[in-house]
């Protein structure tokens, strides 16, 4: 594989990430909510939404304003462009 599509593949990961957490906000928020300390938050993100700690990680990051419509839209459109340039799609 080459660097443009390990690079692509990550990014799409990450996105990807961000989408499933925002679609499961209620699970997610509860989630971080019920943590000890950030690196029990990212576990049980990561066992919730099997996303990996890199994806784990962008999603404790994510600030609120991103949860509004056009935000999940956008990085949604985002997902898809980078499925796009992908040969397999994914």
């Amino acid at each position: 594989m080459d660097e443009d599509a390990r690079q692509t593949r990550q990014e799409l990961m990450i996105v990807e990430a961000l989408v499933q957490a925002m679609d499961r906000r209620d699970e997610v928020f509860e989630v971080i909510e019920d943590s000890e300390d950030v690196d029990e938050a990212r576990r049980r993100v990561d066992h919730l939404l099997g996303v990996g700690e890199l994806g784990s990680r962008f999603v404790l990051d994510l600030q609120a304003r991103r949860f509004t419509r056009d935000q999940r839209q956008a990085i949604a459109a985002r997902a898809e462009e980078l499925r796009s340039k992908l040969p397999d799609g994914h």
